[in-house]
């Protein structure tokens, strides 16, 4: 059974991971010549400047606590894509840095979890927590490709979909960030759990086969 301090770890883990993600859209807009997140005092690591009250605080810790899928978010990053040298180009690297932050430390941690569980080192318990910070964030990875706005999915197929199809996206967006998020937590009640369990198994064969 999970202890209230394993909670509050996986807590932190995913309001550092969401942060993390929110860090790289804002360097990535950066790079391709928007410095809105800039400006806006973005381009920080500092919790406070990306907490989102409903994303960051009520919805992680509700489904934390209440048991099933736990996921959480940060306050998205401004970026004005008028600013990128190449419009659809930067959209795309900016929609994409995000969910491959997460991706990355998912290996990373999924990396040192195997490491950890050959060599022996650390209890099995912690062993078990860096498990759970891979998959924490390949959760993360996966419900921000759902191409619902205003995930990361959405404004991706946006930049490599024809126009008509851009007015779809346009009219969910149109009904609110909060009814996108209910939309794309129904779809990932059903398909993240597994299909992050078979990432999390991918990167972790890719480990073992260091050692």
């Amino acid at each position: 059974m999970e202890t209230w301090q394993t909670k509050i770890f996986l807590y932190i883990v995913v309001v550092l991971s969401a942060i993390i993600h929110e860090y790289a859209h804002g360097w990535a807009a950066l790079r391709a010549g928007d410095s809105t997140a800039k400006y806006a005092g973005r381009l920080t690591l500092n919790p406070l400047a990306h907490l989102d009250m409903f994303g960051t605080v009520i919805l992680p810790l509700v489904l934390l606590f209440t048991g099933g899928l736990f996921i959480g978010y940060a306050k998205p990053v401004p970026v004005n894509p008028y600013n990128f040298r190449e419009q659809k180009r930067g959209m795309i690297f900016v929609s994409l840095a995000g969910v491959a932050v997460n991706f990355a430390l998912g290996f990373i941690f999924a990396f040192i979890y195997v490491a950890a569980s050959v060599k022996g080192l650390g209890s099995v318990a912690f062993q078990n927590l860096l498990g759970l910070v891979a998959y924490i964030n390949i959760i993360l990875a996966l419900f921000n490709l759902i191409p619902i706005p205003p995930l990361d999915g959405s404004k991706l197929l946006a930049a490599l979909t024809p126009q008509r199809y851009q007015i779809i996206l346009a009219r969910l967006q149109s009904y609110g960030s909060l009814v996108g998020i209910f939309l794309a937590l129904l779809i990932a009640f059903f398909i993240l759990a597994p299909l992050a369990q078979l990432v999390f198994g991918l990167f972790a064969r890719l480990a073992d086969l260091v050692f």
